[in-house]
């Protein structure tokens, strides 16, 4: 009788605590500082990508950027472009470089010898980006290439981007949750939402309590579901393709050549030091079907894949033995673009980040809080 009086009602429900997911809730309460918000996670901690990525902030390599111009309209990938610059410039003013551990260490495209045409089209994106960036983003740093010791065989040239930086994943999370709390947002953990209702007047929220084995009831104004990879086990008719994510670091590397953030093969495969050791990730290309998956398994293929190309291009020459692995799920669809409208009347999505949640996240829970205060 009193968790139903006093404890089940709110102005907005978030499902999902990740980055996107404590970003609206934020965003709500610097809106509507005296609304009721609630954010309901299944797990203990996030379970997608939010605390499992490799900490990069990224707006996008050169090769990426040429590849979505052949796939979409100029205008698109501009707007896509610009998404993840203002979308990283929120997360920091938000919570701060030193809470989060950011910082300029470089970011740097290796360039192989298929991919040398690239090189040729630098000049030409500067200069479709310059209206986002207003300064060229791009540069040739081919002339650090021996100071990193990279594989000469394999690498042909080096292209810097001036406008990415790198982060410590966990300590941003922390001060998302911090700031949350701070500003009196309630965090349920250990919440499975079985399904949601829109009664028009309100939108309801089913949670099973296995204790009870009863169906606990939350009721809000209007719900935001902030789920990503995992939208269709709660809205099967979504466009929203799970994309398994394979991670690994090292041991500490004496006298490590490199510091910054590093991507190669179109942002596929991605690494950077650490704490003097390398993190090491990528390779979903390779087995596409494979990864489109929701189960944090390791991909042995991959897995060996990544520790090849670490022994073979990245630390030729130099012994190394891996200290931990892991997987992150990302979420995709037909389109690059993410998923930021109104599901039903009262019901609103902020899903498909597109394994850029870092750079776009802050900026997506902006957008959609906007437009759950709107409806």
């Amino acid at each position: 009788y009193w968790e139903k009086q006093s404890l089940l009602q709110y102005d907005y429900i978030i499902i999902g605590s990740g980055i996107v997911g404590l970003s609206t809730a934020i965003s709500l309460k610097e809106e509507a500082p005296g609304a009721r918000v609630l954010v309901l996670e299944r797990e203990i901690l996030p379970t997608g990508a939010s605390t499992k990525n490799a900490g990069f902030a990224c707006i996008g390599s050169l090769t990426e950027i040429l590849a979505d111009l052949q796939t979409m309209p100029e205008e698109v990938v501009m707007q896509l472009v610009a998404l993840r610059y203002e979308g990283l410039r929120l997360l920091r003013h938000r919570l701060g470089d030193d809470n989060i551990g950011y910082q300029e260490n470089g970011s740097y495209e290796l360039i192989s010898t298929h991919e040398e045409w690239a090189l040729h089209h630098l000049d030409e994106v500067n200069r479709k980006m310059s209206d986002v960036f207003g300064q060229p983003a791009y540069s040739i740093a081919t002339d650090q290439l021996d100071a990193f010791g990279f594989n000469r065989s394999h690498i042909k040239a080096v292209i810097r981007n001036r406008l990415e930086g790198e982060l410590h994943t966990g300590r941003m999370m922390r001060r998302l949750i911090d700031l949350a709390i701070a500003k009196g947002i309630e965090i349920k953990t250990g919440c499975t939402v079985k399904a949601v209702e829109d009664l028009h007047t309100a939108v309801n929220v089913i949670v099973p309590h296995h204790l009870l084995k009863e169906e606990i009831v939350f009721s809000a104004r209007k719900l935001v579901i902030c789920t990503n990879a995992f939208t269709q086990q709660l809205l099967p008719g979504e466009d929203v393709t799970p994309g398994r994510g394979q991670v690994l670091i090292t041991h500490p590397i004496a006298g490590l050549p490199f510091k910054g953030i590093f991507h190669f093969e179109e942002g596929y495969y991605y690494f950077r030091e650490l704490n003097g050791c390398v993190l090491f990730g990528g390779g979903r290309q390779l087995d596409f079907s494979g990864e489109t998956s929701t189960e944090f398994h390791y991909n042995d293929r991959i897995q060996h894949e990544l520790e090849t190309l670490l022994r073979t291009r990245i630390l030729p020459g130099r012994s190394f033995t891996i200290a931990d692995r892991w997987t992150g799920i990302m979420a995709f669809g037909k389109t690059k673009q993410p998923i930021v409208r109104a599901y039903t009347k009262n019901i609103t999505l902020a899903v498909r980040m597109g394994g850029m949640g870092v750079a776009i996240g802050s900026k997506i829970g902006e957008q959609v809080a906007a437009l759950a205060l709107e409806m």
